[in-house]
């Protein structure tokens, strides 16, 4: 069974609920396809992100227009029952929570972790293979790596793994060279 810990409260629950079943049907990769689906038109559709989290909605209008959008775009249907669920219960505003903790229950099953990975500039091929390799040997699991790009960090990484950072950017550098300098000038 999936490891419980780093989940978050309900949504977390429902998270494990929906895995569980989807491992047991042997459905995970078309439930996870429908959860970034949706999570892809929550991002880009103010008005489905307002019909998933306000109140205002009652429960039909929004199994209404849940179901409508999982029918067209072909959804599981572990997936429609799941979230027409989620309406009957009042609950479809947890739906960005359980699909993240989805998400990570899926890579701890698979044995990846997700890495938020921030530079001053793009990194090349080579250097991302170079710091999976390091990644993977330091947390013994395989990086699934997102990359971001700041030029305020000047030079060198912020690597985000769960709630670990891992900052070795110049900027950083320069400001704790800073903070020294004024704590010995007093």
């Amino acid at each position: 069974m999936a490891n419980e810990a780093h989940l978050s409260g309900i949504a977390g629950r429902y998270a494990l609920a929906i895995f569980e079943l989807a491992l047991e049907t042997k459905v995970v990769d078309a439930v996870g396809r429908d959860f970034q689906a949706l999570k892809t038109s929550l991002a880009e559709s103010a008005d489905l992100a307002r019909l998933v989290t306000a109140p205002v909605f009652a429960r039909n209008d929004q199994a209404k227009g849940m179901q409508a959008l999982l029918g067209a775009m072909g959804g599981n249907a572990l997936t429609v029952r799941f979230v027409l669920l989620l309406c009957a219960k009042r609950r479809l505003f947890l739906l960005p929570g359980i699909i993240h903790d989805f998400n990570t229950l899926v890579e701890r099953e698979n044995g990846e972790i997700e890495a938020e990975v921030t530079s001053a500039r793009a990194l090349s091929d080579a250097q991302v293979t170079e710091l999976k390799r390091v990644l993977k040997a330091s947390l013994g699991r395989d990086p699934l790596l997102k990359s971001d790009i700041d030029p305020t960090l000047l030079g060198g990484l912020v690597v985000k793994i769960g709630s670990r950072m891992i900052d070795s950017s110049l900027r950083s550098k320069l400001n704790g060279i800073r903070l020294a300098m004024r704590g010995t000038a007093n």
